[in-house]
């Protein structure tokens, strides 16, 4: 039932168009779609930590561009949110005690924690190259959907990365 419920929402989601903003909701989604998926399919928690850092960049950046767009402001405003925001996404994992087992590590870090780490500088480097192309590009994109493509294939990209390292090392 619940599967059913999830698939009615992303449908009704979709329906609605939204202007461009900092990030896209349709990359949103699709960062939303990957941790989701790789938790279920039983993804290392490493690879679904970069998808959960990538995804929390992305509604950082999108609530931010929102509130610029509403003009609404106050004192430390970026900070607050980027608070909030990892504030309760590692709250959430914490609570049901998916975070700090001492066998989840890499290097030592919690693998989770290892992940939101690197996705959020990954995703912020994507999100930094795709307005470096624009710019380069006069304003312009090289291609369509650039602006959801560079920050999805950086965050598969790092994910395969890490991917083979895990394997590896077994």
């Amino acid at each position: 039932m619940t599967k059913i419920l999830k698939i009615i929402t992303i449908l009704l989601a979709t329906l609605f168009a939204f202007p461009a903003r900092a990030v896209c909701p349709v990359c949103i989604v699709a960062v939303g779609a990957g941790v989701g998926l790789s938790r279920w399919l039983g993804i290392d928690d490493l690879i679904s930590g970069i998808w959960i850092g990538g995804l929390t960049v992305a509604f950082i950046l999108w609530t931010i561009d929102w509130l610029d767009k509403k003009q609404i402001k106050f004192l430390f405003r970026k900070k607050i949110i980027i608070f909030l925001y990892y504030f309760f996404v590692l709250a959430s994992l914490q609570i049901p005690g998916i975070l700090w087992h001492p066998k989840n590590k890499f290097l030592g870090i919690d693998k989770i924690i290892f992940g939101i780490i690197a996705g959020t500088f990954i995703f912020l480097a994507s999100v930094w190259l795709n307005n470096f192309l624009k710019k380069r590009n006069g304003g312009k994109v090289y291609f369509a959907y650039q602006k959801v493509a560079i920050p999805l294939a950086s965050l598969f990209i790092i994910s395969l990365i890490f991917y083979i390292i895990l394997v590896s090392r077994i």
